[in-house]
C-alpha cells in the first residue's frame, strides 16, 4: 500500500528538515541526559523524573519517525507556473465575509503545515476547498457547522 502524499510548500519543508535536525541533534541529548541524570538518583521504580524523561524520549522518537515520513513523502508545490489571478497551494489569500464585511487573509496549505492560528488554512478545510482554483472577484460558498458563509475573494499572491 502506498503511502499518502504530503502536500508542503517549499517553506513547510523546510521547517520539518530543521524540526528533524533539532529532533535528532539537541532534543535527543538534552533527554538521554536527563535520562542518565534521573538514573543517578538511584531507584528508577518509583523515580518520577526517570519516568517523565522516558516518555518525553518515547515521544521524540516518535515525532522523528513521524517527520522523516513525512520528508519522504512530501511533494512540494511550486507556486511558479500558477495562475497569478487564482487561488492555489502557496498563495496568500484576502477574503471578505459579505455578511459583515470583515477582512481575513489566509495563506493556502498542506494540512502537514495548517495553523489556523497563524492563517495558515489547509486546501482541505471547508474555506480552502471552496476557494481552491477560484478566481479574484468570485464569492464562495462555505458550508460551516452554523450555516453557510459567503467570502469573496479580493486577492490572490
Amino acid at each position: 500500500m502506498a503511502e499518502k502524499e504530503v502536500i508542503l510548500t517549499q517553506e513547510g519543508f523546510e521547517k520539518l528538515e530543521r524540526e528533524l535536525e533539532n529532533l535528532k541533534t539537541v532534543r535527543r541529548r538534552e533527554v538521554a541526559a536527563r535520562i542518565k541524570q534521573a538514573i543517578e538518583f538511584g531507584d528508577i521504580s518509583e523515580n518520577s523524573e526517570y519516568e517523565d524523561a522516558k516518555n518525553e524520549q518515547a515521544f521524540i522518537e516518535g515525532r522523528i519517525l513521524t517527520v522523516e515520513k513525512m520528508l519522504r513523502n512530501a511533494k512540494i508545490v511550486n507556486r511558479e507556473g500558477n495562475d497569478k489571478g487564482s487561488v492555489h497551494i502557496g498563495a496568500n489569500i484576502l477574503l471578505q465575509d459579505m455578511e459583515y464585511g470583515d477582512e481575513f487573509e489566509y495563506t493556502i496549505v498542506g494540512s502537514a503545515e495548517a495553523d489556523p492560528m497563524n492563517n495558515r488554512i489547509s486546501f482541505e478545510s471547508p474555506v480552502g476547498k471552496a476557494i481552491l482554483g477560484k478566481k479574484i472577484g468570485e464569492v464562495v460558498k462555505v458550508s460551516v457547522p452554523a450555516g453557510v458563509i459567503n467570502y469573496k475573494i479580493l486577492e490572490v499572491r
